[in-house]
Order: C-alpha cells, then sequence, then structure tokens
C-alpha cells in the first residue's frame, strides 16, 4: 500500500497493530510542537494527533495529508476550516475516553466533597484537625447539575445516580427523551446553577460557550456549591472563578483543566486550599488511550477503505443549531 501516517505522539499498541496489519508505515514525529509537525507532514497520508495544535500552517505544508484523527473527544486544537480547505477528513474519537472522564467528574466531586485539598495539606502536622475540624460532606442526597449531557454527561449521571445524588441536566441540543432515566431535565441554564450542590461542565468550547461560567453564573451558585470542570478551561472565565473561590463566593473548586496548559506556575488558582486543579488527567487513563488508539486507527482504514467514516468531525454553527424546548 505505502501509506504513511505521522505520529507527533505515540500511539497504543492495539492502534499500531491495526494499522501495520494493514501495510501501514507508522512515522514518529520530530517532536509534538506544531513547528515539528510543518516539519515532518511532507509525504504523509495520515496522522493521528494527541496534544498537538493543527493550525493553516499544517495543512499548507501537507502534500499528500488526506485524514487526520484526534485522538479524544475534544477537536478545537484543529483548524476545521483549513482542514476543509485542503480537503482533508477530521475524524475524532467521541466515545473512546468517556468513562474515563466521567469517573474523572466523580473524583473531583468527592474530593471537594471531603475538603481533601485542606485534608491533605493538614494531615501530617495536625492529624486531628485534618480529621475532625476540617468540615467534609457526603454526597449522598446532593443535587448534581449537569451542563451538557452527551456521551460524557450522560455516563456521569448514571454514577451519580448511583451515589444517590439527585441528578438534573441542562442540554438545549438533546431531546428529553434521551437523557438518562431518574435525570431531571431543565431547559433554564440558571436553575442549574442555582440549585445544585455541584454544577459539572461537560461542554465544548464554542462561540456561546467561551468563558460563559463567569461572575454572573457563579453568583447565582450557592455559598456551599462547588464548581467542577473536566471539559475544556475556556468555558470558564478563569479570573472570575479564582475571586469566587478566594473569597468564599462558592465553596470551591475541582478542576482538571485550565485556559493554559500546561499551567503557569504563577497561576493563583493553583494555591488556593478549597480548590483542587489536575493537569488534564481526565481521559489519561490505560483504557481509554487504548480505545481512542484503535478508534483513531479504525477511522484512518475507513477513508482510506472509500468507507463512511464512524467519527467524522462535523462543523456545527452553534448559533443556529435547533434546539429543544420540550
Amino acid at each position: 500500500m505505502g501509506y504513511k501516517v505521522l505520529l507527533p505522539q505515540e500511539i497504543m499498541k492495539d492502534g499500531r497493530e491495526y494499522l501495520k496489519s494493514r501495510g501501514w508505515e507508522l512515522v514518529p514525529g520530530s517532536g509534538m510542537e506544531t513547528e515539528h509537525i510543518i516539519q515532518d507532514i511532507k509525504g504523509m497520508d495520515a496522522m493521528v494527533v494527541r496534544l498537538s495544535k493543527i493550525t493553516r500552517e499544517v495543512f499548507e505544508a501537507a502534500d499528500k495529508l488526506k485524514v487526520i484523527v484526534r485522538h479524544g473527544a475534544g477537536f478545537d486544537t484543529v483548524d476545521l476550516q483549513a482542514a476543509k480547505e485542503h480537503n482533508v477528513q477530521v475524524l475524532y474519537c467521541p466515545v473512546a475516553n468517556s468513562t474515563s472522564v466521567a469517573e474523572a467528574a466523580m473524583m473531583y466531586i468527592l474530593y471537594c466533597s471531603r475538603n481533601f485539598t485542606v485534608v491533605r495539606r493538614d494531615f501530617i502536622s495536625d492529624y486531628y484537625k485534618a480529621k475532625l475540624k476540617t468540615p467534609k460532606s457526603e454526597i449522598a442526597g446532593k443535587v448534581l447539575g449537569l451542563v451538557g449531557c452527551g456521551n460524557i454527561g450522560s455516563r456521569v449521571a448514571k454514577m451519580a445516580l448511583g451515589f444517590d445524588m439527585k441528578v438534573m441536566a441542562y442540554d438545549p441540543y438533546k431531546a428529553r427523551a434521551d437523557f438518562p432515566e431518574g435525570v431531571e431535565v431543565v431547559r433554564d441554564l440558571d436553575v442549574i446553577f442555582t440549585k445544585s450542590d455541584f454544577v459539572s461542565l461537560h461542554c465544548p468550547t464554542t462561540k456561546l460557550t467561551r468563558q460563559f461560567v463567569n461572575k454572573d453564573k457563579i453568583s447565582l451558585m450557592k455559598p456551599t456549591a462547588f464548581l467542577i470542570n473536566t471539559s475544556r478551561g475556556m468555558v470558564v472565565n478563569e479570573k472570575d472563578l479564582y475571586e469566587a473561590c478566594r473569597d468564599r463566593v462558592i465553596a470551591g473548586a475541582g478542576l482538571d483543566v485550565l485556559q493554559q496548559e500546561p499551567v503557569d506556575p504563577e497561576n493563583p488558582i493553583l494555591y488556593l486550599d478549597n480548590v483542587v486543579v489536575g493537569p488534564h488527567i481526565g481521559a489519561a487513563t490505560k483504557e481509554a488511550t487504548d480505545r481512542a488508539s484503535l478508534h483513531s486507527a479504525m477511522g484512518i482504514v475507513e477513508v482510506f477503505e472509500g468507507k463512511e467514516p464512524t467519527w467524522p468531525v462535523r462543523e456545527i454553527d452553534w448559533e443556529t443549531a435547533p434546539v429543544f424546548t420540550d
């Protein structure tokens, strides 16, 4: 066949074997930065992208590129307009990491409920303060409000119901009948922020969601409530969230994502004792990575075999997309 796939970062065994068994040549990249990819892209028929940013310059440097697969559920790091102009099919892996990210959301919920940033900080120096004098709470009976109820949000809902939480969800692009059983469907976003003990974000970065969690939305939350974000850093106004957590307008936050990644060590939100921050590890489990590698490989082969790909990225005009009010 002679097809070549560029791998700026490694993919896992199942994905590698799927491609190699079909005659593909796997070409390791010289690095994962955009400038490395521009240097490496000539002669490549396909590429699997993990963390790298794929700009217009990448497409302009390519001469054979037919398909790019985002090794995960998000695709905001790929210039979709440039891909379209250069006739490059963009795929992604929307279900590969759903369980792992959902579990991460539950982890942050539990971590916040037990005030674990403070517990972990204090328990060696003052064991009984950490054990007995640091406030903690159960999540059973608490209200979880989901903003977005797609592949990941739906899994979070089912997990939370298993913890005996009350779950409400806002997703204007989803029919009422398609929400998981046991979830209260809410069509007013402000209700999620007003009534929830935990607000968990599961939405992409779009024109409508960019920094939509701002001072106004946060001010609606209970002073005992936590914000959980395992989606994208850009959906939150980080300065507003920092000030709200610092001033105890809300109880705190569990953040798997920030606006700048890798993190800026000067970012003050990293040092608040009511905030837990992770290095975007929601999808970084062995199982999710294995699935994403395999699904990426399957997508590439589907395109080159002339089949309709299972997981194409579809451009959506979110401002005009139909919404449900049922």
